[in-house]
């Protein structure tokens, strides 16, 4: 039985899959399987490509929302027949609709008549008896309906307008119930929906909300406000500037109703043509704008939260410096530069503060001791926070000559502090207040970006587009998955790696993670994956999810650092003892690798794809395909916002970037916006097909408003 129940919801499943994924049944059926098989989106793409036809991490992170969304689907319709059931108004014709039913919206629509309501004029006139009024001048024969509705008259109802009335509000609910009705009324919101705004408190507005200013009295088609534009309008209205309305031609919406209701030319079409005319304004128009506003909501938090995964996985795929001594500065003014040493392997091995900025201005006394640091812990970079006093340190710092190479870099430490205060933060470094925290975090993410910023809350790194508007449960699904995606595919040094990092590590967990380092911290470094066995309950599914990502170095197995599965090792051994060497002997030797025949291995379960994987890593084993850290200097001139001037070309890094634009880093507290429409000398229609984040660009000066602290960049060539 069990086994019957699983097959049907896996078909249906399929096929709802099927419906809205351009993707061969076959693929989608081997990802379902895996997955109801606990296995994780980053092991299915990389070693399971066989079954599912080389699906890559995209596609199959779809099938699972689809999968979601079915699975969500299906329980409401139980839910809905249940109630109908209930109700003992359940027709087999009705349990076929709502059981072939594939759209939410369709299905709400269907159970819309049976739902449970608050008070309404309907039933105050269906309790008043007038129920049987309004099917007789719904079916639009009744000759006299004066005389008709005068039959009703009595205690509670007092008039024959009385009647006609409560009989409307029958027929106005019968209305909006109406599926194709409602269907017709949310097409013509989807094309013709006008978004119109006002202003609400003109003078508390103009005071507290210039940013809002360009959407003051705001109107334009609803379809063709961009995503960006339509989050904005919404925060404005949250924060009770303005008031957001969606109009459509009345006239032609009620004709359209009309049409498919009124039949006749009598007093009934009368009384018809006031509850349509009722049930649109009161029940159908309000509740389906709400609707298609809730629509537009959703796609733009989709086009937002996009936007934000992909800037998250640029920055933490961005360039790591490696393992290298650093000297990692959080500047300041009043409170001092607080300076972190950190090893090769990123651990803190000095720290205290200089004064070098007023009010002390103890320059002498800070470059003595920063020089005194350098030779003392042989550092080989300098990481400097890009906050307050930031360029000031760097100025010194760059003016100081050292008896050795030493690698300058401004890191940004957007949500440093974050990271400091945090739970984490105080379990790695209980004895230290949170200057020192932060200083560290400053170093380690120049060393790499990825290991140390898992640490922080996504949303805090300050790479997102109204992050904080979106769905946040959506928001928090879509970063989780991103920021999984990059742990995996860079690989974990297990011997090294915090339990932050080693969390998303495929099939781990902060439970497991917790584990592995106890068990690290109580036996000394893994020396073989095989060993990964032996933390507790770190069982036979988690090992298998998350090996191949684990790496470990100097093991005895050269295959443990690289991200060849531990199920193929075997595979791998044939193919040395074939060639008469020994798997040490393969790794990084090409020309042994190209006389491997590749066909001659594949079974039943390894074809072609995952011997080719297994070949190119053992090519290049453990290979980081980060790119190398690169120094970058901001243009020496330019202090504050009050040094720019129109024509002006700047350096800059790319710190955010939106669909709107991108905002360029150009060494000041403020960041410049490239507006989309100088973003290229052609056209550009996504954003992130010409620039990314991290990026070094040139950029010029094209206004600056000192007032509102805005400043419009252009990164054309012309």
């Amino acid at each position: 039985m069990t086994s019957t129940r699983y097959s049907m919801n896996h078909s249906a499943s399929l096929q709802y899959i099927k419906s809205r994924l351009q993707c061969p049944e076959k693929s989608i059926s081997a990802t379902l399987a895996l997955l109801e098989q606990d296995c994780t989106i980053p092991f299915i793409a990389r070693y399971r490509k066989e079954k599912t036809n080389n699906l890559d991490e995209v596609t199959i992170a779809t099938i699972v929302k689809l999968k979601a969304e079915f699975e969500a689907l299906e329980k409401r319709k139980k839910s809905i027949l249940k109630s109908i059931e209930e109700q003992d108004q359940l027709t087999s014709e009705l349990r076929e609709k709502i059981q072939d039913s594939s759209d939410l919206t369709r299905l709400e629509d269907l159970y819309l008549p049976f739902k449970k309501k608050r008070k309404t004029k309907a039933e105050t006139a269906r309790n008043n008896g007038l129920e049987s009024l309004a099917k007789m001048i719904m079916s639009q024969g009744v000759k006299d309906l004066s005389a008709l509705a005068q039959r009703y008259v009595n205690k509670t109802v007092l008039s024959r307008e009385d009647a006609l009335e409560g009989a409307r509000h029958i027929m106005a609910e019968w209305i909006s119930e109406r599926s194709d009705i409602r269907h017709q009324l949310r097409q013509q919101l989807a094309r013709y929906a006008i978004l119109e705004t006002k202003v609400v408190n003109t003078k508390k507005t103009e005071e507290k909300a210039k940013k809002y200013s360009d959407y003051f009295n705001w109107s334009e088609p609803l379809q063709r406000c961009p995503s960006h534009r339509f989050l904005a309008i919404l925060r404005a209205e949250n924060e009770g500037f303005i008031r957001v309305k969606i109009t459509i031609d009345d006239h032609r919406a009620l004709s359209k109703i009309e049409d498919r209701i009124i039949k006749s030319d009598n007093d009934c079409a009368t009384q018809l043509e006031l509850a349509i005319a009722d049930a649109y304004k009161r029940l159908l128009l309000p509740t389906l704008t709400n609707e298609i506003l809730a629509i537009a909501k959703a796609k733009a938090d989709d086009a937002a939260i996009a936007v934000f995964a992909k800037n998250l996985k640029q920055l933490l795929l961005g360039a790591p410096l490696g393992e290298k001594s650093i000297l990692a500065i959080d500047p300041g003014f009043r409170s001092g530069c607080k300076l972190v040493c950190l090893s090769a392997q990123g651990e803190l091995v000095h720290n205290e503060t200089i004064y070098p900025h007023p009010p002390q201005n103890d320059q002498r006394g800070a470059m003595k001791k920063i020089s005194s640091l350098i030779d003392a812990y042989k550092i080989e970079a300098i990481a400097i926070g890009n906050g307050t006093a930031s360029r000031e340190t760097e100025q010194l710092i760059r003016n100081m000559r050292f008896s050795k190479e030493v690698q300058v870099f401004v890191v940004n430490e957007a949500g440093a502090s974050i990271y400091s205060a945090s739970k984490i933060a105080r379990e790695e470094f209980p004895n230290y207040d949170v200057t020192v925290r932060g200083a560290v975090s400053i170093g380690r993410r120049l060393a790499d970006p990825l290991a140390e910023l898992v640490k922080i809350d996504p949303k805090s790194i300050g790479v997102g587009q109204y992050q904080h508007d979106v769905d946040q449960t959506k928001l928090k699904q879509e970063l989780d998955q991103t920021v999984v995606s990059c742990v995996n595919t860079i690989g974990v040094n297990i011997n090294t790696a915090s339990v932050s990092l080693l969390s998303y590590v495929s099939g781990i967990g902060p439970k497991l993670a917790s584990n592995i380092v106890a068990y690290r911290q109580e036996n000394g470094a893994f020396s073989d994956r095989n060993q990964i066995k032996n933390v507790p309950r770190l069982g036979a599914k988690a090992f298998e999810q998350g090996a191949g990502f684990l790496r470990i170095k100097q093991s005895k197995n050269p295959l443990d650092d690289s991200a060849v599965h531990p199920e193929s090792y075997a595979i791998v051994a044939k193919m040395a003892m074939d060639l008469n060497v020994k798997v040490a002997d393969l790794i990084g030797n090409k020309s042994l690798l190209q006389q491997i025949y590749l066909q001659r291995y594949c079974t039943a379960e390894i074809g072609l794809p995952t011997l080719t994987d297994i070949v190119n890593e053992l090519e290049k084993p453990g290979t980081d395909p980060r790119k190398q850290a690169k120094i970058f200097q901001f243009d020496q001139q330019i202090k504050t916002i009050e040094d720019l001037r129109t024509g002006q070309i700047l350096p800059g890094i790319i710190n955010n970037v939106t669909n709107f634009g991108c905002f360029v880093d150009i060494g000041i507290k403020e960041s410049g916006l490239v507006h989309v429409s100088n973003l290229a000398d052609t056209f550009v229609k996504d954003v992130t097909e010409h620039v990314r984040l991290h990026q070094q660009v040139q950029v010029k000066v094209l206004d600056v408003d000192i007032a509102r602290k805005r400043i419009q960049l252009s990164m054309k060539r012309e």
